[in-house]
């Protein structure tokens, strides 16, 4: 969206032989734009609504002619469930398979609780479900949703909220305080809702760079998250010999064995995550000459 300070207005102009016959002209960068109005009482209204923004320094968009904080009324009444799929549209393709699973996780966690007053649906597993696999899952959009998972996508098509509500602190931190809870209702683990928060706080950021919002609505939010357990259980972690031989069997699987026997060999010997080791190239190892 290319936008410009360089805003001429001219008169208001007249045409009796129009049914809207009051114009309201003015030119973007060279190029002229226009809306026509039925009194010329409106039309004053909005070329002095116009006016108002371009005297406060607002830029304006060349292509609509429109100020950026009408563009952003207009785009507020966006659903969040629209916004949120054009954000899995633009980080999708560039994101590795585990962003998309976290941001399609908290997305399907949020968006339910994003509706309006009251608006609850009868089956929130299947709900859950549908916008998991597939109204946040651009691989699945080649084909339409089907059956169940389409009416419960279009139940949420009518209730889901407006972007410009979402900037009301009531509304957001109950959307946000869903991401504490399982479908079940039970308590989410304090890594999972951090994570997922942090997910949601990267497609509010895509919002912003859109033009949905001014200011990342979430900075402003009084907000504590449940702590995290730093404290690791011994029984979970299995010692260095019970890795040597997890390793071994692995290798001995048929087909992919070696390849996970590398691949798990590295996450442990050599601290490294998962998206790492499946970059690792050969010319990156200092390899022992034996052994």
């Amino acid at each position: 969206m290319a936008m410009s300070d360089k805003v001429r207005f001219w008169e208001i102009r007249e045409r009796p032989d129009r049914r809207k016959g009051f114009e309201v002209r003015r030119t973007v960068s060279g190029r002229e734009k226009s809306e026509s109005f039925l009194t010329e009482g409106l039309a004053e209204s909005w070329r002095s609504k116009l006016m108002t923004a371009a005297r406060d320094g607002e830029p304006f968009d060349t292509q609509s002619g429109l100020p950026a904080s009408e563009i952003r009324a207009l785009k507020q009444r966006t659903t969040w469930y629209v916004l949120a799929r054009e954000c899995i549209e633009q980080r999708w393709d560039r994101a590795p398979g585990n962003t998309r699973r976290t941001l399609a996780d908290a997305l399907a966690t949020i968006t339910p609780a994003s509706v309006e007053p009251g608006a609850v649906y009868r089956a929130p597993r299947l709900l859950r479900r549908a916008l998991y696999s597939w109204a946040f899952n651009k691989n699945a959009w080649n084909a339409d949703a089907q059956g169940e998972w389409q009416a419960a996508l279009d139940w949420l098509q009518r209730h889901s909220l407006p972007v410009s509500e979402l900037e009301e602190p009531d509304v957001l931190r109950r959307g946000i305080d869903a991401l504490c809870r399982k479908v079940d209702g039970a308590a989410a683990a304090a890594k999972t809702v951090n994570r997922k928060r942090a997910a949601v706080n990267e497609v509010f950021g895509v919002a912003v760079e859109r033009g949905y919002f001014a200011q990342n609505p979430l900075n402003g939010l009084r907000w504590t998250g449940p702590e995290v357990a730093d404290e690791v259980d011994p029984d979970c972690v299995p010692n260095p010999a019970q890795v040597a031989r997890l390793l071994a069997a692995v290798k001995t699987l048929p087909g992919r064995g070696p390849h996970l026997y590398a691949f798990f060999g590295c996450m442990y010997y050599a601290a490294m995550r998962p998206a790492e080791v499946t970059h690792l190239q050969k010319s990156q190892c200092r390899l022992p000459t034996s052994g």
